[in-house]
């Protein structure tokens, strides 16, 4: 079972937090409730006024930062590239560490005397769905878990597990540059494509962000690595200086993997370990490498072999990836809102034979240029969003059917439209591209999605979109 965090446990310690959304909310309330007192700020003057009053807690600009134990900046507010934002900077000349909420989390965990084991889960594409699967396992199993970090709740708004506990925490490139002490009894890296190079300058500076998944892991811990990341056998002979046990996951038929799938099953080098026709909710062979790559942390972190078909059956996907929305006159309407470049739309396009594909918004580099081997697939492209054009263009070179729409309010229905008349049974939303342009984030441009096809007129002969 899990329990608060000891009221004192942080007590004579001071904080910093500058940045006050999902993340920022979360580390103020709890390093509070652990004892902290904390000094907060956004620009924002209404995220401010949100923040209930509290003794130890000032809200106000940063004029000095002398005296903190550690400055929590909201992830997407950069400490080094593409330039140090001012409180980064403030941080650094005053000797104060710029910390992640998952760092705060370990420290407070170990601070109790639990011995609660965590698991990290990073990559380009996946890692939410690999990160939901294996607190699912784990939970299916009886093991006490908490998941979030990326994903749902903030690292600092979960509970103390007790020691044979474990956090899954799924890791950005954002959050796991601002680790000092955090140690992974297993972690993982499942995939890298080009994606925040703003940020990290280029694929180097992603890549080194993201192998911080593995600092401070020996032996007895668990390094998992997709077979599809670049130069593999570099990052495998780095791990294995470390001692660290390695295993390479594969949504393919490789079977000098140590966990991989063939057409009907996942498999380990001791054998099948679970048959896959039941599996509805984790299609394509993406989703089978996060499978395989939930299976060896759970087995690692002391799931029995034998109840991994039984908690593969039981999962349900995430919304906004590949998820069905609705059926109307035999056209399935799918919702992969979630992605968010052209690597994470092509493991959704490989999935169908023929569909209608809604695509756009804010394109990242190199656009949907690697797409090109899949577009046989697409039977017409409706593009929505700031970069619609640019997407266009490179649908025109290939000799793709395509229409700027400009909005989802249009392609849906023209989607439909079109289905019907050219016999396609799959509408899919796979944007290759950021929603900000038009959204808040993929999720308000998924939930929009699926409640434009609920408006449609329902299936006479058959469900309506649900």
């Amino acid at each position: 079972m899990s329990t608060p965090f000891p009221p004192t446990l942080f007590a004579g310690h001071h904080y910093g937090v500058a940045g006050l959304g999902r993340n920022g909310n979360a580390a103020v309330a709890a390093l509070l409730a652990m004892g902290a007192s904390v000094h907060a700020w956004d620009d924002n003057a209404a995220s401010r006024a949100a923040l209930p009053a509290h003794p130890r807690l000032k809200v106000g600009p940063f004029t000095s930062m002398t005296g903190l134990a550690g400055l929590v900046l909201s992830p997407g507010i950069p400490h080094i590239l593409p330039a140090p934002h001012p409180l980064a900077r403030m941080a650094v000349e005053a000797g104060v560490p710029i910390v992640s909420d998952a760092e705060l989390l370990f420290r407070a965990v170990r601070a109790t005397g639990s011995r609660a084991r965590f698991a990290g889960i990073t990559g380009t594409n996946g890692k939410s769905t690999t990160t939901v699967l294996l607190a699912h396992m784990l939970a299916c199993c009886g093991i006490p878990v908490a998941a979030g970090g990326n994903l749902g709740p903030a690292a600092l708004g979960l509970p103390l597990l007790p020691d044979d506990g474990v956090y899954v925490l799924e890791m950005s490139s954002y959050m796991l540059e601002r680790l000092e002490q955090m140690h992974f009894n297993a972690a993982c890296l499942l995939n890298l494509t080009p994606d925040h190079l703003d940020r990290h300058g280029d694929m180097a500076g992603y890549e080194t962000a993201k192998l911080h998944v593995f600092d401070h892991q020996h032996a007895g811990d668990l390094a998992v690595l997709g077979a599809t990341l670049p130069d593999y056998v570099r990052l495998h002979r780095r791990l294995a200086a470390t001692r660290t046990r390695i295993a390479c996951v594969s949504g393919a038929d490789v079977e000098q993997c140590d966990y991989y799938c063939t057409a009907h099953a996942l498999c380990d080098q001791g054998g099948v370990i679970a048959d896959l026709d039941g599996v509805t909710e984790l299609p394509g062979t993406h989703n089978r490498e996060n499978a395989a790559a939930a299976t060896a942390m759970a087995v690692h972190l002391g799931m029995p072999r034998a109840m991994v078909e039984a908690a593969l059956a039981t999962f349900s996907a995430l919304d906004h990836r590949q998820k069905k929305v609705g059926r109307i006159g035999g056209i399935d309407f799918i919702n992969d809102s979630k992605a968010t470049n052209a690597d994470a739309s092509a493991r959704a396009l490989a999935c169908h034979e023929r569909m209608i594909w809604i695509a756009g918004g804010m394109a990242k580099a190199g656009g949907i240029e690697e797409l090109a081997p899949l577009f046989g697939r697409v039977a017409l492209a409706l593009l929505v969003g700031r970069d619609a054009p640019v997407l266009a263009a490179t649908l025109a070179r290939h000799d793709i059917p395509h229409r700027i729409v400009d909005t989802l309010e249009r392609a849906v229905p023209e989607a439909l439209e079109a289905a019907r008349a050219l016999g396609v049974d799959v509408v899919m939303l796979s944007p290759a591209c950021a929603s900000f342009d038009q959204f808040s984030g993929f999720e308000a441009r998924g939930a929009h999605f699926a409640a434009l096809v609920r408006a449609l007129a329902p299936d006479p002969d058959g469900p309506a979109a649900q």
